[in-house]
């Protein structure tokens, strides 16, 4: 009788179990950014798989906190960049480990991938693979500032309430090289790190009243610059680069400092459900023609080895437009972020924000 009691309980377990690994099997949820995930290469996945796509859209800061508050649970594949992922795992055990035996690496080039590989590897174990990159610097319009050509010239009193910020940590750091400091350099030392950020908030606060306002998301950004209500901002390069197929006067400014460059990855959260899903996501957008309708979605190229060519004609002329080698060859790729260094920044910008 005891069996015969125990009987259906243990099967509406066995039930509830099947059913929650269908649906682990069956649905994707991605952690990612804004223009990350277009509805054309969802629906085409979802076509050739029949895996649902659940799109959650982020940032770094956001993405982390997320992973943080259920111990890397809710989300199967997330996009956080290569300089995110090093101290948050240390700090928060959020991710797992990836097996690059399910990726096709031969698609990826070697320089991006590498440099993802070095930066996410903890105890012998690569946690990420490179799938965005671009850099941080000016959107500028550059018939209205055609001499704004560094973050301290977002405080230049020409441009008196017609410049916007995002308040983050790129404009801290951005500012700090303006004023010839070496941020990335200091990371090691927080007392001079401390020093750094300190005295770029001290001329950020000075050039408040150059700010209209402080943008959150890129499209925020891109209506301000549409609207001619601003001339100029910090940005990522690939928002420029959209914003210029509307308008040639305006397009991406890597400061003379150098801009500041960034690989979002991919990376597996420690509880994700459906991992065979997520290898199956990072393999097919990395083929040549879903890379391709991606970075003409985004305004990014893309980690593919033809990144270059798999985009735009027109992304293709902005980019060309933007940069020359020696830009490129100043850029100032992002450093691992050390633990405890983002609560540092936090407060900075909170004081920036709370200032008159």
């Amino acid at each position: 009788m005891r069996a015969c009691k125990l009987f259906p309980a243990l099967l509406s377990a066995l039930l509830v179990a099947m059913s929650a690994s269908s649906w682990a099997q069956d649905t994707l949820r991605l952690l990612t950014w804004g223009s990350y995930a277009p509805e054309n290469v969802i629906e085409r996945f979802e076509k050739e798989t029949g895996i649902e796509v659940e799109v959650t859209y982020s940032n770094n800061e956001e993405m982390i906190s997320k992973l943080r508050a259920t111990g890397g649970g809710g989300f199967d594949l997330a996009q956080p960049s290569h300089d995110r992922i090093h101290a948050a795992q240390l700090e928060y055990n959020i991710y797992k480990p990836m097996d690059l035996s399910m990726i096709d690496t031969s698609v990826y080039d070697t320089s991006l991938l590498g440099a993802v590989k070095e930066n996410t590897t903890i105890d012998g174990e690569t946690y990420s693979v490179p799938h965005f990159w671009g850099t941080s610097g000016l959107v500028v319009n550059r018939k209205e500032a055609p001499d704004l050509k560094s973050f301290s010239d977002l405080c230049d009193p020409r441009y008196k309430g017609r410049i916007s910020m995002r308040l983050k940590r790129t404009i801290l750091i951005g500012m700090g090289y303006a004023m010839g400091e070496d941020p990335f350099a200091a990371y090691g030392n927080m007392t001079e790190y401390g020093r750094i950020i300190d005295a770029a908030a001290e001329k950020l606060i000075e050039c408040k009243d150059n700010v209209k306002t402080y943008w959150t998301g890129g499209d925020d950004l891109s209506n301000l610059l549409r609207s001619g209500e601003i001339v100029a901002s910090d940005a990522w390069d690939g928002t420029a680069f959209k914003l210029n197929t509307e308008n040639s006067d305006i397009n991406f400014t890597p400061p003379a400092h150098g801009a500041l460059g960034w690989i979002d990855t991919f990376t597996l959260p420690r509880k994700t459900r459906a991992e065979e899903a997520a290898y199956k996501w990072i393999n097919f957008v990395m083929q040549p023609d879903v890379a391709k309708m991606m970075s003409s979605h985004s305004g990014y190229v893309t980690a593919h080895r033809n990144g270059g060519d798999l985009t735009s004609d027109q992304l293709k002329q902005s980019f060309n437009d933007a940069f020359s080698r020696q830009d490129i060859a100043n850029i100032k790729w992002f450093a691992n972020i050390p633990p405890g260094l983002e609560d540092i920044e936090g407060k900075v910008l909170e004081r920036i924000k709370a200032a008159r």
